[in-house]
């Protein structure tokens, strides 16, 4: 287990070297001189006194700091997610395993319990460390020193239990995420609103240009923010819902194929 909190931890810290280093490439390389090419020529007709309407494009829309760290943080939560979902695959595919055979109609007593055991001891060790294979042993281990079928229902619920606080905990840094994106994009609202409140002397004298860039920076920024945390909440949300269902699954396997088979005489 602590393996695997290592390997997940580097994995994301990893992942959110990589994408702060991809992002601002685009960034740097792509939207920014874009979207300044387009305010720019923007200005330019402003000046010239022309009558038209200023087009936003997608690049003058995301072009502000606030809105690159949205997307860096958008993107390094959605790696984080998309880790531990594979980690739920890899929990539903070994239900099909059959890691516990028992014949139906064949009893289990506390004696037998230690050979049934052999079988997931003998799983590969990131195998044996999956939900299901852990609550089996568990459950038949407790079976052969107490002999009691309600302590081996007992381990099992704690054993999903515990497994569905940890996965739950697991999260806390996508919560945080989804909670500081619209952060981010208020803090560029504020920065917007104080820029445009900064240069109301020259709209007062005339020229809005200023005072209109700023207003856009402070509106696209929360847009943007408001946007991606949708994003992130729904696919949160499904990451929850396929953990939830590991954890069922395991304890409706256990129940079945375990706990229906054990009998004491």
């Amino acid at each position: 287990m602590k393996h695997n909190l290592s390997s997940e931890f580097i994995f994301q810290l990893f992942a959110l070297l990589i994408t702060i280093v991809v992002v601002h490439a685009v960034y740097v390389g792509i939207i920014r001189p874009s979207a300044n090419a387009q305010l720019q020529h923007q200005m330019e007709r402003q000046l010239a006194g022309e009558d038209f309407v200023p087009e936003r494009s997608l690049a003058v829309v995301v072009r502000d700091y606030e809105q690159e760290t949205c997307f860096i943080l958008l993107f390094w939560a959605l790696a984080i997610m998309g880790y531990k979902g594979r980690l739920s695959l890899q929990e539903k595919a070994i239900h099909r395993q059959g890691l516990l055979e028992i014949p139906d109609g064949t009893s289990v007593l506390p004696q037998d319990a230690r050979e049934y055991s052999r079988s997931l001891e003998a799983l590969p060790r990131t195998e044996q460390n999956f939900l299901l294979p852990r609550t089996l042993l568990s459950g038949l281990q407790r079976f052969a020193t107490t002999a009691s079928i309600q302590a081996v229902s007992t381990t099992i619920k704690e054993q999903c239990e515990l497994e569905s606080d940890r996965l739950d905990s697991e999260l806390s840094m996508v919560r945080y995420i989804a909670w500081a994106i619209p952060s981010i994009g208020f803090i560029g609202t504020v920065r917007g609103i104080g820029d445009a409140l900064g240069q109301a002397y020259k709209a007062v004298e005339g020229d809005i240009t200023g005072v209109t860039i700023s207003l856009g920076v402070a509106f696209n920024s929360t847009f943007v923010a408001l946007v991606l945390s949708i994003i992130i909440m729904f696919c949160l949300h499904q990451l929850q819902l396929s953990q939830e269902r590991v954890v069922l699954d395991c304890q409706r396997y256990a129940d079945q194929r375990l706990l229906s088979h054990l009998e004491v005489h």
